[in-house]
């Protein structure tokens, strides 16, 4: 395996009469890290599936090895070692490591040789920079070790040239730095060049040698990491100085428990942790930050205080007993914002003045049932909240899954933090945004937050934590095993409880 350079001369894709790309230039060098960044909606994505053969060019060409190549379909990226690891993990988690490493080869034999193929993956094995169990369940594994094996996959599969989607959404510091620090030793070694698509902006200044970055489907802007800035590439990518500030984080006179969860129980599933909680407390004023790797109990907590999942033990709000019906949720005015805000806080095919409205169209003004719908009143009611919270929709009549995932979000979030909040519940609230989508959300809590509200936060971005959150507890295993204040803890010290049972400090089992 030899890495190789590809170069996108004047790519155009056009959908409709709306140009994806526009006249697109990008040289990457072989064996250097090369990143691709821009807004959502900038062309990152359509770009790639360009260059991967899941979409044709409408115009210009790519160059591979400074040679004109055809791309038309997905084969042909294969043929020419081109490879992707995606956000998502894409492996079969029923089947071992090395069951997902022979079937993802283009021609696999009826009857597999399983001594031969284990003697050639021991072979592959040992040529590469880090170890992964073969005979383990994939579905046993941790995130880290997934996306190890999701990028094991693409060099067994003889890749030159990888392309990473978003690699450190789901891992903990430490699994991050160890991730990219490995794919810079491949591209510096030769073995295959990489290009990461990420909107970790610390990520891109350590990581890659160059970048490139796109607005609105055209170039902004490219050059050497070294010589660019992080205030350089936030500008290049939204065209303006990183905004909205902020607002500055403020105390507060009260300080009375709004969310009180003791000895929470629940059963587990299929490769899901129950919870075992012995106490969890959120306070007026204040974000408590749930950190923890994917699938460590954070979406049953999530479905528990949305409604959605039964529970033994006690959870109150104000010191009301609370079982997350809708008619408890209003009276107690709980909101919950649970992550991919269009699957599951929204219905797609509706308009984007009926979502906005999906809280209070049966009632009226002054909190009763309503009869029938003020069709009036829900116009108003949206198109305030459209302003206040800068929502771009070509029609306020149209589906609301037409529009973005930023738009999305500043949908719910106007939805959901409108009139008096006593307590907000909210997953991954960041998830895919772009740069300025993340720093309108995160003003929109940190408000919500200095003017009373109290605020769980579950996110599985580790730095959104320590920004936002005034206390960070940890969850593995379904089990809260560490508490510590935000300021000044230490992301490792938080990424060791989160990997590393023995390395935290317990909650009391529960009899």
């Amino acid at each position: 395996m030899t890495a190789v350079g590809v170069e996108a001369v004047g790519i155009g894709k056009r959908f409709g009469a709306f140009a994806a790309l526009s006249g697109i230039d990008m040289r990457v060098r072989p064996g250097t890290v090369h990143g691709l960044l821009g807004e959502n909606g900038a062309g990152k994505s359509t770009l790639v599936k360009c260059l991967m053969g899941y979409y044709r060019a409408d115009e210009g060409s790519f160059l591979v090895d400074g040679r004109e190549a055809a791309i038309s379909r997905p084969a042909d990226a294969d043929a020419l070692g081109l490879g992707m690891v995606y956000q998502h993990f894409t492996l079969v988690p029923s089947m071992t490591v090395a069951e997902n490493l022979v079937i993802a080869r283009g021609q696999v034999p009826a009857v597999i040789n399983w001594a031969r193929e284990r003697a050639a993956l021991d072979e592959f094995m040992g040529r590469m920079p880090f170890p992964v169990p073969l005979d383990a369940t994939v579905g046993t594994l941790s995130a880290g070790e997934r996306q190890k094996t999701e990028i094991l996959k693409q060099l067994y599969l003889q890749r030159r040239l990888l392309v990473l989607d978003e690699p450190t959404s789901v891992l903990t510091p430490q699994e991050a730095e160890e991730m990219l620090a490995v794919m810079q030793g491949l591209a510096h070694g030769g073995t295959a060049t990489v290009v990461i698509i990420t909107h970790k902006l610390p990520d891109v200044m350590r990581f890659t040698d160059e970048v490139t970055v796109l607005r609105r489907g055209r170039l902004a802007g490219r050059g050497a990491t070294a010589g660019l800035s992080r205030s350089d590439l936030t500008s290049m990518m939204i065209g303006e100085p990183h905004a909205p500030a902020r607002p500055e984080r403020r105390g507060g006179a009260e300080a009375a428990i709004r969310l009180a969860v003791r000895r929470l129980r629940t059963t587990g599933g299929v490769g899901q942790h129950g919870l075992d909680i012995a106490s969890l407390d959120v306070r007026a004023h204040e974000i408590v930050g749930v950190a923890g790797v994917s699938g460590n109990g954070q979406k049953e907590l999530l479905e528990v205080l949305g409604g959605q999942r039964p529970f033994e033990g006690a959870v109150t709000v104000g010191g009301i007993p609370y079982a997350a019906t809708r008619r408890q949720s209003q009276a107690l005015h709980v909101r919950v914002i649970p992550e991919e805000p269009l699957r599951n806080g929204c219905v797609p095919g509706m308009s984007v003045v009926d979502n906005l409205n999906l809280r209070l169209f049966d009632q009226n003004d002054g909190g009763g049932s309503r009869r029938w719908l003020d069709a009036g009143g829900m116009r108003r009611r949206a198109a305030r909240m459209i302003a206040g919270y800068g929502i771009r929709a070509a029609s306020i009549d149209a589906p609301i899954s037409v529009l973005s995932g930023g738009n999305v979000q500043r949908c719910v979030l106007a939805r959901e933090l409108d009139g008096d909040v006593a307590l907000l519940i909210v997953a991954n609230p960041c998830f895919g945004l772009d740069v300025k989508a993340v720093a309108e959300v995160r003003a929109r809590l940190m408000a919500a937050r200095n003017a009373g509200c109290a605020i769980l936060l579950i996110s599985e971005d580790l730095d959104e934590i320590l920004e936002l959150a005034d206390r960070v507890v940890v969850m593995r295993s379904g089990r809260i095993v560490h508490e510590t204040p935000a300021a000044g803890a230490d992301p490792h010290a938080i990424g060791a409880h989160m990997l590393d049972a023995h390395a935290a400090t317990p909650a009391p089992a529960l009899a």
